[in-house]
């Protein structure tokens, strides 16, 4: 991601000039380079590449370390689909100011699932459970307008082929999507991602800390 570039840049330019820098002025560096292409990034991408481990993120909240109780395993999805985040952003921004009551709702719905989903994270709750929360939260992301055919069909192509849940990832209208899955069926995801379209396809998991 472009957080990821801007993180190796500041640690390169701290290595040339000798001089030490915490995770969190990393973060705060990249987060001003963040808004020159997004406008008004939410500050996760910055923050979980230049913490290197998951962290729990609120805006405007101290950072808290996420533990996590198991392992997971993830297939993550391209869709070939290039959308400039500011445009997405801009877009809830809008709607938010047309309607402000049913974002508000969303916006609180997303907040009641996250923190749902932080503490089956925690304490390695069942996958299955927690993938039924990613197919919420894509319905509210859905809602708030900020997903795309071309999600919507790989997302539906995971679930279909086994996975327990399966949502966007970023900004939305493009991108990646991701879904989590046992082990055994990481590959037959996989496959059936690349036959719904993807353009490529990521197995990775998620370690124990």
């Amino acid at each position: 991601s472009g957080a990821a570039i801007s993180t190796a840049v500041v640690r390169a330019l701290a290595q040339f000039y000798g001089q030490q820098i915490t995770p969190a002025a990393i973060s705060d560096l990249v987060y001003e380079v963040e808004k020159l292409y997004h406008g008004t990034p939410s500050g996760i991408d910055n923050t979980v590449i230049a913490y290197e481990q998951p962290v729990y993120f609120i805006r405007q909240q101290p950072i808290e370390r996420l533990p996590v109780g198991r392992a997971f395993i993830l297939v993550v999805g391209d869709t070939g689909q290039v959308s400039p985040t500011h445009k997405a952003v801009g877009h809830v921004r809008r709607q938010w100011q047309a309607d402000p009551q049913r974002f508000e709702s969303l916006f609180a719905e997303a907040g009641r699932i996250a923190a749902t989903a932080r503490t089956i994270i925690e304490q390695g709750g069942p996958g299955a459970t927690l993938g039924a929360l990613m197919n919420d939260n894509q319905a509210v992301l859905a809602a708030m307008g900020v997903s795309s055919p071309e999600l919507d069909r790989l997302i539906e192509a995971a679930r279909q082929a086994g996975a327990w849940g399966a949502k966007l990832s970023g900004a939305g209208w493009g991108g990646n999507m991701i879904a989590l899955v046992e082990p055994e069926t990481a590959p037959a995801v996989s496959d059936a991602l690349l036959k719904a379209g993807a353009t490529g396809c990521i197995i990775t998991e998620v370690v124990p800390s």
